[in-house]
C-alpha cells in the first residue's frame, strides 16, 4: 500500500531565507571590497545583520521541520527526499569548491607561465615583456614591469613559500590535527548514537565541537599574523586572493558545520534522536566529514605544493 506524501503548509520561511541570503551577498561583497581597498566602512553592519537575519530564519524552519517529525508527519518516503537533498546539496559544495581549485590550478600552470612567455601561449608575453613567471606570484604584472610594488614583499614571500614547514607552518598543521582528529570523534559518536548510548553520543559529540571551534580559532589567528606582521593580504597578487578566498570560503563552511553540530547537542541534550531516527545528526555529521576532505585538498594544493 502507498504512503501518501507529507505536503507541508504554504510558508514564509524560504522567502525570508532568500532576503537573508540577499543582504549577505551585499554584505559580505562590501565588506570584502572595502578591506581590500583600506576604505573604513560600516560594510561588517549590513553582513552582521544578515547572519542574524540568517540565524532567526533558520531557527522557526527547524522548530517547523523539528515539530513535524515528532508528530509523526515525516513518513520514510518523506525522510529518503532528506536524505538526496543533503547529497546533492554536499555534491553542490563539492563542485563549488571544485570551481576555486581548478581556478587555482589554472592560474598556476597556465595564465602565469603564458603570461611569462612559456608555452604555445607564450605571445602573451608581449603584454608585459618584463614579467617573469614565478609561484608564489605577490605582485601583479604591472606592478613587476613599470612601478613595481608599494611595499616590500619580502615577508610576504617568505611566509608563502614556507609551507607547513615554513614561518607559520605549524598554524595549518594543528589545524590538520584538529580537524582530522574532530572527524574520527563525530564518527564515535555517531556509532554511539546507533548504540542507543546517549551519553556516549553527547561526549564525543562535545569533543567534536571543541575541536572545530578550536580549529577556527587557530584559522584566525593565522590570519592575525599572516595579515599584520607578513603583509599578506587580499591585494597581494593572485596568491593573496586565492588564499584568502579559499582558506575563507572552507573556514566559513567550518563555522557553519559546528553551528549545525551544536544544535545538534542541544537536541540531544533535550532528549532528541533515536537509534532509528536521526537524520538530523547523521546529515550534520556527512558534511562535517566533508570539510575534512576539502581541508586536506587545501593543505596540499595551497600550503604544500
Amino acid at each position: 500500500m502507498s504512503q501518501q506524501y507529507y505536503v507541508p503548509e504554504s510558508s514564509k520561511l524560504p522567502f525570508a531565507m532568500a532576503i537573508s541570503l540577499l543582504v549577505f551577498i551585499i554584505g559580505a561583497s562590501n565588506t570584502v571590497i572595502d578591506a581590500g581597498k583600506g576604505v573604513q566602512s560600516n560594510s561588517y553592519l549590513i553582513l552582521l545583520l544578515s547572519f542574524a537575519m540568517i540565524w532567526t530564519t533558520m531557527y522557526f524552519w527547524f522548530k517547523q521541520t523539528i515539530v513535524e517529525n515528532h508528530a509523526g508527519l515525516n513518513n520514510p518516503m518523506l525522510k529518503d527526499s532528506y536524505v538526496y537533498g543533503m547529497a546533492w546539496f554536499i555534491f553542490s559544495e563539492v563542485m563549488f569548491f571544485f570551481a576555486f581549485f581548478f581556478a587555482l590550478a589554472y592560474i598556476r600552470n597556465f595564465a602565469i607561465p603564458w603570461l611569462g612567455g612559456e608555452g604555445e601561449k607564450g605571445l602573451a608575453n608581449m603584454l608585459w615583456p618584463g614579467f617573469e613567471a614565478s609561484w608564489p606570484l605577490m605582485i601583479t604584472p604591472d606592478q613587476a614591469v613599470f612601478a613595481g610594488p608599494e611595499k616590500d614583499m619580502s615577508l610576504a614571500t617568505a611566509y608563502a613559500t614556507g609551507g607547513l614547514g615554513g614561518v607559520l607552518g605549524w598554524l595549518p598543521l594543528w589545524n590538520t590535527v584538529l580537524l582530522l582528529t574532530s572527524s574520527l570523534t563525530v564518527h564515535i559518536s555517531h556509532l554511539g548514537l546507533k548504540q542507543g548510548n546517549r551519553k556516549k553520543f553527547n561526549l564525543w559529540l562535545g569533543m567534536t565541537l571543541v575541536l572545530g571551534y578550536l580549529f577556527v580559532f587557530v584559522q584566525g589567528l593565522e590570519y592575525y599574523e599572516a595579515y599584520t606582521h607578513y603583509g599578506l593580504t587580499l591585494n597581494t597578487g593572485i596568491y593573496g586572493t586565492t588564499f584568502f578566498m579559499l582558506t575563507g570560503f572552507h573556514g566559513f563552511h567550518v563555522c557553519l558545520g559546528a553551528i549545525i553540530l551544536t544544535i545538534m547537542l542541544f537536541r540531544s541534550l533535550k532528549g532528541h534522536f533515536t537509534a532509528d531516527d536521526h537524520f538530523g545528526f547523521e546529515a550534520g555529521s556527512w558534511y562535517w566529514h566533508f570539510v575534512d576532505v576539502v581541508w586536506v585538498c587545501l593543505v596540499a594544493f595551497v600550503y604544500v605544493m
